[in-house]
């Protein structure tokens, strides 16, 4: 199966977009999934996420850490060759793909590497979920339109992401899918495992004990 490997061996996975995109460059490209702190690249890989993303959408580092031995959760690298050009975070479940983060490196922008990574995601056969902030500015609208361009389709859900850090609240984001819109069933679906899965222990569970519901709950 295309998105499935074993964990422990951190395999590397070709794009090979070939006959996708009728361009012999991007058979290049490749994904090395990282599977603990140890990999000569997590330096680079940590550096970019944290400056990719603001701070209320990062995770903690032991968070970070911890996830990282979930068989579900891939922290991949995006290679073109030997060249280290960007990070694709994401989880995979039995009927959807979701891309927790996404980011290519500045200087390597613009060079199509979003979206040669999004073709390959796309070809899992399963539905494919993220997030983008609502579009308010050049940058969000930019955004927005890229994954437009690439098939996704903006859903109506009311959706709160809940908090990567105990001083924060839920932030919201729009929630994005391939190839359709989601159904209500799909989306509750979606968010039932973002809440239960994704985000355990993302706050750290002393902080939450003897709270009750979440306050970040919908």
């Amino acid at each position: 199966m295309l998105f499935s490997g074993n964990r422990d061996s951190g395999p590397i996975r070709t794009l090979d977009f070939s006959d996708i995109m009728k361009n012999g460059e991007v058979e290049k490209m490749r994904l090395e999934r990282m599977a603990n702190t140890d990999h000569e690249r997590y330096a680079d890989a940590w550096k970019l996420y944290k400056a990719s993303f603001p701070y209320h959408e990062q995770r903690e580092t032991a968070s970070q850490e911890k996830i990282l031995r979930d068989k579900g959760y891939f922290f991949d690298l995006i290679y073109d060759g030997e060249l280290f050009v960007g990070l694709l975070l994401y989880w995979e479940t039995d009927l959807f793909l979701y891309v927790e983060h996404f980011c290519i490196l500045p200087e390597m922008r613009n060079r199509r590497y979003g979206q040669r990574t999004l073709a390959w995601l796309k070809e899992s056969g399963k539905k494919v979920i993220l997030e983008i902030d609502p579009p308010a500015g050049d940058i969000s609208l930019r955004r927005k339109g890229f994954y437009i361009r690439n098939g996704l389709v903006e859903n109506p859900y009311p959706h709160i992401h809940p908090p990567y850090h105990k001083e924060n609240s839920g932030h919201r984001l729009v929630v994005m899918s391939y190839p359709s819109m989601l159904s209500e069933r799909e989306y509750l679906r979606f968010r039932r495992f973002l809440e239960d899965r994704v985000m355990d222990g993302a706050v750290d569970a002393s902080d939450r004990e003897g709270k009750g519901e979440r306050q970040w709950k919908i």
